[in-house]
């Protein structure tokens, strides 16, 4: 009998982003649209910044939240009417990185030399709920995110305040408490990421704010005011990712920037064994993320120059600080107040002004993320170009829970 043979690993194909196009990010009803204008809009901008026509297109992966099914169909359809497949994800707030993750996925495995990837979210006005018909404490026994508001309830109760902010809120307090952090180190990052989108057209906010005016902001849930909370937003993004011989055959090599590595990760018994609302909002799926990341590239944090993370809300980015490895466990409210993060510090986090003043429609954060790095990877961030900038990290995070981290290099 002939001993078992054993196929040989596939050879991936490398995969680059040659097209990144984003709408404005704006407060709901700020504009009389519907959700296939704003797509419309921001794939258009990718396949012209490619200088690609829709034809060229063989699938396209549409990510959103919101809208009905089919809808990544309907938004496609105003860029042309080809036949192409397309395929409808949704993975809350971490949906337009998986998007991207599955366009790249499909030009790595060679099914495909060009995919586009978009993400889009026609939002309403006021809080993100929790996941229930009316985000109530009840809606939570049934919803996907029980598991995750179930510990926060045993170790805070459940309280009024929006529960989205009040898990994030909690895991800040949780963090205060165990490592010392302050609420001015937490101010620090929305007063950073504030004065960051300062130079972003695409930013929904652009006002510089000052700690001490983040601090005296409207309370939503201790320690955090609305100024360290990403918005509800309308607005969309697109990113046009292809093969290394297709980047040779239609000469993109000006245009191309490397998805290096790629991880996405989901809860384990880590985010709920310890009973802390900073496990369950994500701390290990994001550390596990970047580990692999990391070790697939063979790249490590002392390697990055921009880094675009999911600031949600302000102690989400000091998690992610330590997620990362940009520090030790305890150690990112210094880190912020240092300067480490900012222009002439370390790293660059959040140059767009991240989720906080950048906006945050769910569907298109994650590929928004990587247009930014995009730009700033090929020097083509005006005013709030990085200086140098080589090696970019996207960091996508969904409640419930999905993380996805994205290393390119130029």
């Amino acid at each position: 009998m002939k001993p078992a043979q054993h196929a040989k690993p596939m050879k991936l194909m490398k995969a680059y982003v040659v097209g990144v196009g984003m709408t404005k990010f704006e407060k709901p009803e700020t504009r009389d649209w519907q959700y296939w204008d704003m797509a419309k809009e921001a794939g258009t901008a990718a396949l012209a910044d490619a200088s690609l026509a829709y034809e060229q297109i063989q699938q396209a992966v549409v990510g959103y939240c919101f809208q009905p099914s089919t809808a990544g169909q309907r938004a496609v359809y105003e860029l042309g009417l080809t036949g192409i497949p397309v395929y409808n994800v949704n993975n809350n707030c971490a949906t337009g990185s998986t998007a991207l993750m599955t366009a790249r996925q499909f030009v790595e495995g060679g099914g495909s030399d060009c995919v586009l990837a978009l993400g889009f979210e026609k939002m309403t006005r006021g809080a993100l709920g929790g996941g229930g018909a009316d985000g109530g404490a009840a809606d939570f026994k049934t919803s996907p995110v029980a598991r995750h508001y179930g510990i926060m309830a045993a170790a805070h109760g459940f309280e009024m305040s929006p529960p989205t902010a009040q898990i994030f809120g909690n895991a800040a307090r949780e963090h205060m408490e165990r490592y010392g952090t302050t609420e001015a180190q937490l101010a620090a990052v929305g007063a950073k990421n504030h004065r960051h989108s300062v130079n972003n057209p695409y930013a929904q906010f652009q006002d510089p704010c000052t700690v001490e005016e983040i601090l005296a902001a409207k309370p939503i849930h201790s320690p955090l005011t609305k100024l360290q909370c990403s918005p509800t937003s309308d607005g969309a993004a697109a990113a046009v990712v292809v093969s290394e011989r297709f980047v040779e055959r239609h000469g993109l090599g000006d245009r191309a920037v490397e998805i290096v590595a790629q991880a996405m990760t989901t809860d384990t018994g880590d985010s709920f064994a310890s009973g802390t609302c900073i496990d369950a909002v994500g701390l290990p799926m994001s550390r596990a993320a970047a580990r692999q990341v990391y070790e697939a590239s063979g790249l490590s944090a002392a390697d990055l120059d921009v880094i675009e993370l999911h600031d949600c809300f302000s102690i989400n980015e000091l998690l992610t600080y330590e997620a990362l490895g940009l520090c030790g466990e305890g150690e990112s409210g210094k880190l912020v107040e240092s300067g480490a993060t900012t222009y002439g510090g370390r790293w660059v986090v959040n140059p767009s002004g991240g989720l906080i003043s950048k906006g945050h429609p769910l569907g298109a954060t994650g590929i928004a993320q990587t247009a930014e790095l995009t730009w700033q990877l090929r020097g083509e961030a005006g005013n709030r170009q990085v200086k140098d900038a080589r090696v970019g990290l996207a960091h996508n995070i969904g409640l419930g829970g999905a993380a996805v981290v994205t290393l390119l290099r130029r």
